[in-house]
């Protein structure tokens, strides 16, 4: 069958098994869209490309699947990096394709060109330039397998215009034959026999998961190893929900703004079993400062992260949910072992009581007085508790993210959707708008910022025309909030910038000119109703303008640079320093 490259690029995103994507049209992409018409895929458009990518990041982060966008070339192509290493940071599968001038044309620095492979190369798993439109089934197969095998990651095809253009034969491969790229799924035995044994002798010893565990699909395996071992776990902010916090042994989030128990347990432990976890700065604090007297259990698919950061005594390179059914027998098997010889497992009931008594002596606290001002982290508990337990959270970057993390009870896995190694303001609607179109029975809510908000807000326009009806709550302090937190308590309250005015934009009426519902609450009686309104609402996008203190800050707080152990304490504690 002789078809268009336009034609079997559709053709072989149909056979990849896409049911939708998110895109923009232009010049040198045209051609592609004409046979979309005629498609059974579902195209958003977006108003923004960078919209587009954070859209099929939140569809990707929901639902498991690859998320794909297609945008034009030049600005069109360069709009979207933003959501491309956002991806690539976070492992998110995402499939961009961007059109391209023609062929004869790249390097005379045409009407829209621009090097777009050159520029992805260091955001992306691999890219393609597509130069035969023969060859376009066979990178389209290539380009989904690489994007979501292995470690996850985005991939881009850029097709020039006349390539789109140009006559081929139909055909769709039986598979994929890339030499180079041959991941490693299953971890060593005597690896993981390694690593059983370590764990057979720790005395305080923490799971740290990482946002890896998500990626593989891993959830219940981790739960089957964390109620075989009885180890406490801490969930890194990409981890959250992948254990969940209603569970005894959860210790939550650790890192730069963690809670003192999960931060002060990877500090005293004596053995950190790191699962999909990659030793991030913001969860180690200073390097050689970080869990000085722990022994290193180390599991990644990407052979890379083993020794990045930290040195691991047992590196496994595997796919960490294949890894950790191993290691639920290893376990299983060391301990009747010990039960042979007639030896208990060594008992950690003292570690146990240790994590209980800090939990009880340092819990996340704020004070919400009636008649006082509105505390953001009230917002947050009170949209926490009146929303179904599955629902659910994107969130921008900064204060309302590191609360929203703190203080959401995760108890379901792919419920959490946001920008964790990037920080990309902004993400949150598109990538809200993104996981409610992946999931369209779950309720959705964004708690964003207001500087956050104002830079991505226009894709409510997509969602209220393409009827997706997603929840937006803003947190409007009127500043740059986390910028604001540094400043006051490393540079002597020079707030330099970062004053945004709580009343411009006016978002009830920014919302509304958007076709959404538009809600303004002021104080802490309003909450509860607004919250219930908004869920009643289900033909239309809402957006709650919650105007909260803006000299409410995020503790506990680990400075940049500085050891896990000089963890700075909410003004309850009064405390700064070592602990």
């Amino acid at each position: 069958m002789r078809i268009t490259g336009a034609q079997a690029l559709i053709k072989s995103l149909e056979h990849e098994a896409v049911e939708v994507m998110f895109g923009l049209p232009g010049g040198a992409i045209l051609p592609v869209y004409d046979p979309l018409i005629d498609s059974s895929i579902r195209h958003i458009l977006v108003r923004h490309e960078q919209g587009a990518g954070h859209m099929a990041e939140g569809y990707a982060h929901a639902t498991g699947r690859p998320g794909v966008a297609m945008v034009t070339s030049g600005p069109a192509a360069t709009n979207i990096v933003t959501p491309l290493c956002d991806a690539y940071m976070d492992s998110i599968p995402i499939v961009v394709i961007t059109g391209q001038v023609p062929y004869a044309s790249i390097g005379t620095d045409a009407f829209q060109e621009c090097d777009t492979v050159g520029i992805t190369m260091p955001v992306t798993k691999h890219n393609w330039l597509i130069t035969d439109a023969q060859d376009i089934p066979r990178i389209v197969r290539e380009a989904f397998h690489v994007a979501t095998t292995g470690r996850p990651g985005p991939v881009l095809v850029d097709i020039p215009k006349d390539i789109a253009n140009q006559q081929m034969d139909w055909y769709w491969p039986d598979g994929v034959d890339l030499p180079g790229y041959k991941p490693t799924m299953k971890g060593h035995a005597k690896q993981i026999k390694d690593a059983a044994r370590l764990m057979s002798e720790s005395r305080r010893p923490v799971i740290y998961a990482g946002g890896g565990i998500l990626k593989a699909r891993a959830a219940e395996a981790l739960r089957e190893l964390v109620e075989l071992t009885g180890f406490p776990v801490v969930t890194t902010l990409m981890a959250r929900g992948a254990f969940p916090d209603d569970h005894e042994l959860c210790l939550g989030m650790p890192g730069m703004h963690g809670n003192y128990t999960a931060v002060t347990s990877m500090q005293q432990a004596d053995l950190l079993i790191a699962l999909g976890s990659r030793f991030d700065d913001r969860v180690t604090g200073k390097v050689d400062g970080f869990a000085p007297e722990a022994k290193i259990i180390h599991v990644d698919i990407d052979p890379a992260e083993l020794g990045k950061v930290r040195q691991p005594d047992v590196p496994i390179v595997g796919d960490c949910r294949l890894v950790i059914e191993e290691m639920v027998k290893a376990v299983a098997a060391n301990k009747a072992k010990h039960a042979d010889d007639g030896a208990a497992w060594p008992s950690i009931d003292e570690w146990h009581t240790r994590l209980r008594e800090w939990q009880r002596d340092f819990p996340l606290v704020y004070d919400q007085q009636p008649d006082g001002p509105l505390k953001p982290q009230f917002c947050i508990d009170q949209l926490r508790d009146h929303t179904p337990d599955d629902t659910i959270v994107a969130s921008g970057v900064g204060q309302h993210q590191m609360w929203t993390s703190q203080r959401w009870k995760f108890n379901h896995p792919y419920t959490w959707v946001n920008s964790g190694g990037l920080g990309t303001m902004g993400f949150a609607v598109p990538a809200a708008i993104g996981a409610k179109v992946g999931m369209p029975d779950r309720m959705v809510w964004a708690i964003d910022g207001d500087g956050c908000f104002q830079m991505t807000a226009q894709e409510l326009v997509t969602a209220s025309s393409e009827r997706i009806p997603v929840k937006i709550a803003i947190l409007n302090n009127a500043y740059l909030g986390m910028v604001r937190q540094w400043q006051e308590l490393f540079y002597e309250e020079r707030y330099s910038e970062v004053y945004l005015s709580p009343d411009l934009p006016d978002y009830v009426m920014w919302a509304e000119a958007m076709g959404c519902v538009g809600i303004r609450v002021d104080s802490p009686e309003e909450v509860e109703p607004a919250i219930e309104k908004a869920n009643s609402v289900d033909d239309r996008p809402v957006v709650i303008d919650f105007r909260t203190d803006y000299r409410e800050k995020v503790y506990p707080m680990v400075p940049a640079g500085k050891s896990n152990d000089e963890i700075i304490l909410d003004p309850a504690h009064d405390t700064y320093g070592e602990r």
